[in-house]
């Protein structure tokens, strides 16, 4: 499995109001559990040899839940920030966000910038929070730059606008994993999920550990990748 190991995961982390709920306690229950969950997972990357590691975190959607959870969440991303930059660094992992992290408080931003710079110049894992992330966001902000950078633009081709993705530094999109039973994904990366492999499971956040990852890496390393070619196109490459 080492030899086909996806050099770029990302995952939708669903599921931790319904696993809190199931549990009989409040969602805020689960999204705690699922900052656990998240920890262990970069972890496993980590060792598993995955380069870079994409979490769904905050959706630019998710403004429409109810206030009280969404204070909540933000004062989670502040805490878990402060709590495992230091680790996170110890263990050779840059820490990025992307998304429209203007629209948080100040105390939040700060955090995030703090955080980013003390993971800098790691290499081992990149770690990308997705937060006030949309794909169609991604795809509009990336075509604004380019309009702004050349005024009069008539066109634009695919890699000019790849270029001012958020992900534009970034490897590849090679997997996407989507937990708790949903089969869409939800405005997550449309852009770079082009040609990912994808991967669903009813297993909700807060219960997929590393042993999931690992079945989900194993399932992905057994699927023959085509990239838009047929069949037929690639026994005919094959044999050629």
């Amino acid at each position: 499995m080492k030899n086909n190991i996806p050099e770029h995961v990302a995952i939708i982390m669903d599921g931790n109001g319904r696993w809190a709920q199931a549990q009989g306690k409040k969602r805020t229950k689960g999204h705690k559990v699922g900052v656990d969950r998240a920890r262990e997972i970069v972890e496993a990357s980590v060792k598993l040899g995955v380069r870079c590691l994409t979490l769904f975190a905050f959706s630019s959607e998710n403004w429409n839940r109810p206030e009280e959870e969404v204070s909540f969440l933000m004062e989670l991303f502040i805490i878990a920030l402060n709590r495992e930059v230091k680790a996170l660094n110890k263990n050779g992992v840059k820490l990025k966000f992307i998304g429209d992290i203007g629209a948080f408080n100040s105390k939040l931003q700060q955090s995030i910038v703090k955080a980013e710079s003390i993971t800098k110049d790691n290499d081992r894992l990149t770690l990308n929070i997705a937060a006030n992330y949309g794909g169609r966001w991604d795809i509009i902000q990336a075509a604004n730059q380019l309009i702004a950078e050349t005024p009069g633009l008539s066109s634009v081709d695919e890699t000019t606008l790849a270029s001012k993705l958020v992900t534009a530094d970034l490897p590849e999109l090679d997997l996407l994993i989507r937990t708790g039973g949903e089969t869409r994904i939800s405005n997550f990366l449309i852009w770079q999920a082009a040609y990912a492999e994808l991967y669903f499971t009813d297993t909700l956040w807060p219960d997929f550990d590393s042993s999931e990852l690992e079945k989900a890496i194993t399932i992905f390393s057994g699927r023959q990748r085509r990239y838009g070619l047929t069949g037929e196109q690639i026994t005919k490459t094959e044999e050629s």
